[in-house]
């Protein structure tokens, strides 16, 4: 079965129907090809998953799932669409509020798109795969013509205009620095489809639908940011639990700074109140801690959100712009904090 594209895989589900005796004019649904999966190959082409219906993805095809997140992580305005494959006969486990268990087999799908109507563009999807030996992490960069994914290992340069209007060089990751992001402990993982950033209503859907084997405790607790309902401090930790803590965590591939910015973190000096750089170098700004209560412009943690300078910028993978809108919750937030 290696190798199989979007329309081997449907061929193949066709001459399974026939020889199980449905009939010629039986045809089963298209499959996903568990085997460019779970082998040992880097499938050259999104379509040789067969996760969707169209060779444009636009479509997926059963036990494909679409997902949102509350608060998602912030990639220069990107649009992005969500996926998580399950094989037949399996499902996703429940840890409290944290990180969903996958079972072996099953993908995520996260595809980066740009623009509205006929001028919308899909840029790159990134496949994480769960094989026996752990996660594998790999980046597909669309054609012009829309009509195919292609692996791109060494990542790529893609011009765009993000929604705020600015004119940049999107930069795909390279195999390499996926892995940079999705390390803990050394070992490749999921980041995004934790019970506390999904809704308590998707999930239930997934459980009614025997995709998840319960409702975790905590879910959909984490806001969306923009939402001014909820506590500024609320709001701040939610951006910086989903767009720092992947590094800035125990484990975490940042984790020698000290820094703790998941969102169940409570002590104020691990998440950088009042806390000196481990290492006082450019990125620092001169300036003496990563938050200063009540002080925006004397926070290490601003200066780095603030900034594209290579060197200085946080995070250093994954923008090349600002979020100007997230930097302001942050200061409103360190403000309020000398209140």
């Amino acid at each position: 079965m290696k190798g199989l594209g979007l329309l081997g895989a449907a061929a193949l589900a066709f001459v399974v129907s026939i020889a199980a005796g449905q009939g010629a004019g039986a045809v089963a649904p298209p499959m996903v090809n568990d085997a460019a999966i779970q082998g040992d190959t880097m499938p050259r082409s999104l379509g040789d998953y067969g996760f969707f219906l169209d060779a444009g993805a636009r479509q997926p095809v059963g036990r494909v799932h679409n997902y949102e997140l509350n608060t998602p992580l912030f990639s220069d305005g990107a649009d992005k669409l969500r996926y998580i494959y399950l094989p037949d006969g399996t499902q996703l486990t429940a840890d409290g509020e944290g990180l969903l268990k996958f079972p072996l087999g099953a993908a995520i799908i996260k595809t980066f798109a740009f623009g509205e109507g006929e001028d919308r563009r899909y840029i790159e999807t990134r496949v994480l795969l769960h094989r026996a030996d752990g996660w594998l992490a790999l980046p597909y960069r669309w054609n012009e013509e829309q009509t195919e994914a292609r692996l791109a290992l060494a990542g790529g340069r893609v011009p765009i205009t993000t929604p705020s209007g600015e004119e940049i060089s999107y930069r795909i990751p390279n195999k390499n620095q996926c892995k940079a992001c999705h390390a803990v402990d050394g070992e490749v993982v999921p980041i995004g489809p934790k019970a506390r950033n999904l809704s308590a209503g998707w999930l239930a859907q997934m459980h009614e639908g025997g995709a998840l084997d319960e409702v975790p405790h905590g879910a959909g607790t984490l806001p969306e940011w923009k939402n001014t309902s909820a506590s500024t401090k609320a709001r701040a930790r939610a951006y910086l639990d989903v767009n720092c803590a992947h590094c800035h965590r125990p484990g975490g591939g940042a984790s020698n700074s000290g820094l703790d910015l998941s969102w169940d973190q409570e002590v104020p000096f691990a998440i950088g109140v009042n806390k000196p750089p481990v290492a006082a170098g450019r990125g620092a700004g001169g300036l003496l801690v990563s938050i200063e209560p009540g002080a925006p412009d004397k926070s290490i943690l601003i200066h780095r959100m603030n900034s594209n300078e290579p060197g200085v910028a946080m995070p250093e993978l994954g923008r090349s712009t600002i979020d100007t809108e997230a930097v302001e919750l942050i200061r409103k937030w360190v403000r309020e904090m000398g209140e």
